[in-house]
């Protein structure tokens, strides 16, 4: 990876502890939030609860972009941007297989949130994946 916040590829992308993930609005408007991100393949998953916002918004356009991020969402005025296309996967058990890269990255800290997230929802929530596709959507 060059400077702190900058990548170069798919590689680097998926070595960040935190990527902005931009989705979009029916209006247009572009809506980024901190994600974890893994690779998998040539492609990148995220783990999401089903009932996001982000999930709402991939479901009319798929587009998104990406920026490697701090935890809370700050980016570097130069970070480079990865253009993608995302497909929301539901079917729990696809679901759970298809987290096994960001479970392998992340360890503890994934079981610690999925275990707070349990603890002070007030319902279940269930979680897709968002894999994503990378190159200029669309």
């Amino acid at each position: 990876m060059g400077r702190a916040g900058i990548c170069r590829d798919m590689s680097d992308l998926a070595e960040e502890k935190f990527v902005s993930l931009t989705t979009y609005r029916r209006t247009g408007v572009p809506v980024a939030v901190p994600v974890w991100i893994a690779r998998d393949g040539d492609e990148w998953v995220v783990t999401t609860p089903a009932d996001t916002g982000k999930v709402r918004r991939l479901r009319h356009d798929p587009r998104v972009e990406m920026r490697p991020s701090s935890r809370f969402g700050r980016v570097e005025p130069d970070a480079e941007v990865v253009g993608g296309t995302a497909r929301v996967i539901e079917d729990p058990a696809t679901c759970r297989r298809m987290a096994d890269p960001i479970r392998r990255k992340y360890g503890v800290q994934y079981r610690v949130m999925l275990f707070l997230e349990k603890l002070f929802s007030r319902k279940s929530r269930d979680r897709v994946i968002l894999r994503i596709t990378p190159g200029a959507a669309g």
